[in-house]
């Protein structure tokens, strides 16, 4: 379950709303007027309406890093990053990089992620995860690693989407775990007079509008 607010920069206003109970989720966008309901698994890559193209898993995604399951294998290499001095002089860091190849029923198999790890103290600085056809779907990073109640997370966050063509900035500024959590939190009530897009359905115009009927919740059997 999921529940994620996004700021404006600098105005701080709401830029979106996002809500999910790990199958359905509701998305506000404020600056459209727009109330988005639809699956999880839901695929919409309109690069005109980014905002449009959140989902939730992919938060989670790149939130938490998921651990090396079957039917999938790892492969551990040595490599060198990139990164730039304060007088933009190059610099080469050294790294550890998981690769991780998603197999099949034929013992063939997919590139699946990209973990990369500092060697410096081993935290993960940057997640790739592909697509069936090799593609890049989120690019993560990983920054500013801080102690949050004796568990290292990092305190900035950059979340990647190319193929939407969106991308995410996070600090932060609290961060409280295990803590206890009611249903009621991972509620968002429909906006009177908003725009309502039902991404499991044709859309039509009688029923884009608020007020022509209840949000209806399609969820896979």
């Amino acid at each position: 379950m999921l529940h994620m607010i996004g700021l404006m920069p600098f105005v701080r206003t709401t830029a979106f709303d996002m809500v999910s109970n790990g199958q359905t989720f509701e998305l506000w966008i404020p600056p459209k007027n727009r109330f988005v309901v639809g699956n999880n698994e839901v695929q919409a890559t309109n690069p005109d309406k980014p905002m449009e193209n959140l989902r939730p898993q992919n938060i989670y995604e790149a939130l938490f890093i998921e651990p090396i399951r079957q039917p999938e294998v790892a492969v551990l290499e040595s490599n060198y990053m990139i990164l730039h001095d304060a007088k933009n002089h190059t610099v080469l860091q050294p790294d550890y990089e998981l690769i991780v190849v998603k197999m099949d029923g034929d013992y063939q198999g997919r590139l699946a992620r990209k973990i990369v790890f500092s060697r410096v103290d081993l935290h993960p600085s940057e997640q790739i995860i592909y697509d069936d056809h090799g593609k890049v779907v989120t690019d993560a990073r990983y920054a500013d690693y801080k102690d949050y109640d004796g568990i290292r997370f990092p305190s900035r966050l950059e979340i990647d989407r190319p193929q939407e063509e969106y991308d995410i900035r996070m600090n932060v500024l609290k961060l409280e775990l295990n803590k206890p959590l009611t249903d009621d939190q991972f509620v968002l009530a429909q906006p009177p007079g908003a725009e309502v897009v039902h991404l499991d359905k044709p859309q039509t115009s009688s029923s884009s509008k608020a007020g022509a009927g209840p949000i209806v919740e399609v969820k896979e059997e």
